[in-house]
């Protein structure tokens, strides 16, 4: 009956509320609120990252985009600070750092789930390692088990090129480090948004329930799912409710449910009946 839903995720939405035009249509308090708070943020950024260069700092900040929302996996942390090195204008640092992050997402993949693939012809070619510096072997061995999603495979593929260029020495680095960061960025920030993503078209949540994600029965054993995803889901009935505590969200639960399978369509529309 029960389904794992995910409730530890992390995001940064504040680019794009930074973005967002004013116009002049709009209702004078609703003007009023949205630019109260556009300064709100910049108060805050100003604040976190300091006054000097403030503007080419905050412009550096609008220009990444927003933190895509993400399971709290191994690269919330280090991707916040990839960002960080941008806005202050550390911009080759942060491009080696999205390079190595992307390197370090993809060895923790192999590492975390290769003894689930141990009858598998790839298993041989990485069980003995620690690490991996041939992007091609770790794709490749990721496609295979079918653990990452054909468009995040390609992305990977995209950001070993920027990768190779980054680390190895290219003059055209010097001119536009800028440049390669951002794209660096934004490429590991589709990874995370298609691979990791709390939210979204992924074929491991349930479809037709609006902003809430829920994991397919069918999904719960596979690797990727069990070892990387459920750590930040909770099991729940179509009937639980939350409420905001001390310390965050409280999962309520106390319905008396049917000992019984349900498929998933029947799962979504009895949540979708009470909505939570």
């Amino acid at each position: 009956m029960k389904r794992y839903r995910l409730l530890r995720f992390d995001f940064d939405t504040r680019a794009n509320l930074l973005k967002q035009d004013i116009e002049d249509g709009w209702e004078p308090q609703v003007r009023k609120q949205l630019e109260q708070n556009k300064r709100e943020i910049m108060e805050s950024l100003i604040a976190q990252f300091g006054a000097i260069a403030a503007f080419r700092k905050i412009e550096n900040f609008i220009d990444l985009g927003e933190l895509p929302i993400s399971i709290t996996a191994y690269h919330n942390k280090f991707l916040r600070q990839v960002r960080d090195a941008f806005v202050v204008g550390s911009y080759y640092p942060a491009l080696t750092g999205a390079c190595a992050l992307g390197e370090r997402i993809l060895n923790q993949l192999i590492i975390h789930l290769r003894e689930d693939f141990r009858n598998t012809e790839q298993y041989k070619k990485v069980y003995k390692r620690d690490s991996f510096d041939n992007w091609d072997i770790a794709i490749v061995t990721l496609e295979q088990w079918d653990v990452l999603l054909p468009d995040v495979a390609n992305i990977f593929r995209e950001l070993k090129q920027v990768r190779h260029r980054a680390i190895h020495f290219n003059p055209e680095t010097d001119a536009n480090d800028r440049e390669l960061a951002l794209g660096a960025i934004v490429n590991l920030q589709r990874i995370v948004k298609g691979q990791f993503s709390g939210f979204g078209v992924q074929p491991w949540f349930i479809a037709g329930i609006p902003g809430v994600s829920f994991i397919k029965k069918e999904y719960e054993k596979r690797p990727f799912i069990k070892k990387i995803l459920l750590p930040s889901c909770t099991l729940v009935g179509p009937y639980h409710r939350l409420e905001t505590g001390a310390t965050g969200l409280i999962v309520k639960d106390d319905h008396e449910y049917e000992d019984k399978e349900v498929t998933d369509e029947e799962f979504a529309a009895m949540f979708n009946r009470i909505g939570s």
